[in-house]
Order: C-alpha cells, then structure tokens, then sequence
C-alpha cells in the first residue's frame, strides 16, 4: 500500500520531489553542525566530543621582569592646582620625569618612534615631544627608594582645567627609565610611561593611571591592561564610595572619553572557579581578560561564562608544578 502511494505520488505530484530534497537537506545540515560542534545541543554529546571541540587556543608566555612600580598616593586630594603624590618602587636606579599638560598627539608619535627609530631614553622623548608639554620636572630614584615624590604645577603657570573634551592634552605623563646604561642591557623593560588623570575645573573625576606602556629594549611596546577576576581583593576597592558616586563617575568617564574597558566584577566572593566552585581560578581569557575558570573547566568553553563573548586566545597564570608548590605548602 505504501509503495503504492509512493509511487502515486511521483506520478501525479511535484510535492514528493520537494520532500526528497527536504529531507536530504536536514540530513545534509545535521551532519555538517554535529562535525563542527555548532548548533547542537551538549546533552547529545558525551564529554569526549565536548572536549575536544571546545578547545581553544593556548597562548605561548614568555616571563619578564619589570623593574618599574608607580603609585598614586593619596588620589582623593589630588588635582592640578594642589598636585599629585607619587611613590615609585623600582628594583634599580632609575629617572622619574613627570611632563604637564602633555600633547595626545606627540606622545603617540613618541611611542611609534621608539618602535621604529629610537630606543626613549628622557632626551630622546624630550627631542619627539618637541617641547609639546607645559611643565616638567625630574626626580633621581634610588634602587627600591619608596620615598614619595611630589609633583605640581608652578604657581605661576596659572592652569586650572586642560580644556574640554576631546582634550589635546594629557593632564600628566610619568616617564621612568633606568638611569644606568648597563641595565638598559640587563633588562627587557627599559621605560615605562604611565598616563595619568589628575582632576580640574572640567572635570573632578577621581586621580587614576588611565594607560600605562612597556618600552622593550628590542623597540617593542605593550599596553598594560587589567585583568577582571572575581576575588575579594576587588570588592574592597569599592567599598570606599557610596553607589551614587561610582555611577556619577562613570557617566563622567563616558563623557570625557576615559571610560573603562569593563567594570570590575565584584559579585563574586572567593577565587574558585565560577563554573564549578571547586578548581582554584587559574585562566586568563581573551580578548575579554576574564580571570574565572580553573584547569578542568577551560577545556569544555569557547565562550566566556562571564559575558559569553567568545574565547580567541588563552593563558594560565601558573603552570601545575607551580600550582603544587603552592597547595604544598
């Protein structure tokens, strides 16, 4: 009887072409998603398939030292009229000159010229800036000297605010360098720059390092960046200032152009991993520099579990051995 139908059906109707070339086309679809691992559902697939189609890519890290740490001290009470406090820690001796009113434009120029032309020593970002700066001062860092730095502008140079925004000019650039010509061979890092807001007229946003730079000896530079990891170290960080501020401060970022990549993730309470609140938090993911998973975890996500964006590159703050040192002791 069914064949009879079938074959009533090929005779008289054009729908059994269209149902044959349907259901090869599902057919065709569900293989090509089951291979690529796209599409279908995890619970159809057992561990092993999971494993090994969410795998991403490892980055390679290569350790360096950096001899440079800056610090603002006391950010509340800075601003261009009054000045910033600054502690510099440094594992040699080294130069910190800080540059006023700094142009956007030269600096950048400056950094491209240390990849291409010139390795920045103070002379030499002095030569690119083209005297692009409104005031500059110098300090002699002496080899793990935590000694706080002060540094204002000059009374008579009679800046309250930078401008509106986009701003040309950066409120203060702090340059450090190593001071002796041996440790500039020693090191990788050989000058650190870092860009920082300081709070005027235009705008009372707290004092904060925006970016901070790594000049490398072979002409590279990287960008500092942070990394957002659910521990209660970043809950304490807020707890100073009320809601209300926070917010106010981060629409006045937005509007100045300073906003923050991402906010800092503050609902977690401990470092385990977020997916199974057992593994200690071991992996960066990028490019969203979400801290959240542990080594058994990072091998079943493409996406982030924190804001799903999907995972391109990935790195271990520890390696195992490492990892075992640490439990043991």
């Amino acid at each position: 009887m069914a064949a009879v139908f079938l074959v009533t059906l090929y005779e008289y109707s054009p729908l059994f072409y269209i149902t044959v070339v349907f259901v090869c086309f599902l057919v065709t679809s569900g293989l090509v998603l089951a291979w690529s691992g796209l599409g279908v559902p995890v619970i159809l697939r057992n561990s092993e398939e999971t494993e090994s189609s969410a795998r991403v890519l490892k980055k390679q890290m290569r350790q360096v030292k950096n001899p440079f740490g800056l610090e603002i001290l006391h950010p509340a009470t800075a601003s261009v009229t009054k000045g910033v406090t600054l502690t510099p820690d440094c594992l040699e001796d080294c130069i910190l000159t800080c540059y006023w009113g700094c142009s956007v434009q030269k600096l950048h120029e400056a950094l491209q010229k240390h990849v291409y032309c010139f390795r920045i020593k103070t002379q030499a970002l002095e030569d690119a800036l083209y005297s692009e700066y409104l005031y500059r001062q110098q300090y002699f860092i002496k080899k793990n000297d935590k000694e706080e730095k002060h540094c204002q502008l000059p009374e008579d140079a009679q800046v309250v605010d930078f401008g509106p925004v986009p701003r040309s000019r950066y409120p203060l650039v702090a340059l450090l360098t190593l001071a002796d010509e041996e440790d500039r061979e020693i090191y990788d890092i050989i000058s650190m720059v870092a860009v920082i807001h300081i709070p005027d007229e235009s705008y009372r946003l707290p004092c904060r390092i925006l970016y901070q730079y790594l000049l490398l000896a072979q002409g590279q530079y990287h960008e500092l960046k942070q990394l957002f990891m659910s521990a209660n170290s970043t809950a304490a960080s807020s707890s100073d200032t009320s809601p209300g501020e926070r917010s106010a401060d981060s629409s006045l970022l937005e509007r100045a152009g300073l906003a923050e990549d991402e906010p800092e993730l503050h609902e977690e309470n401990s470092k385990d991993c977020v997916v199974c609140q057992n593994g200690t938090v071991n992996w960066v993911l990028l490019p969203c520099r979400h801290t959240c998973l542990c080594d058994g975890c990072i091998k079943y996500f493409q996406q982030c579990p924190m804001c799903r964006q999907f995972v391109q590159e990935s790195f271990p703050l520890c390696s195992e051995t490492e990892q075992d040192e640490d439990e043991s002791t």
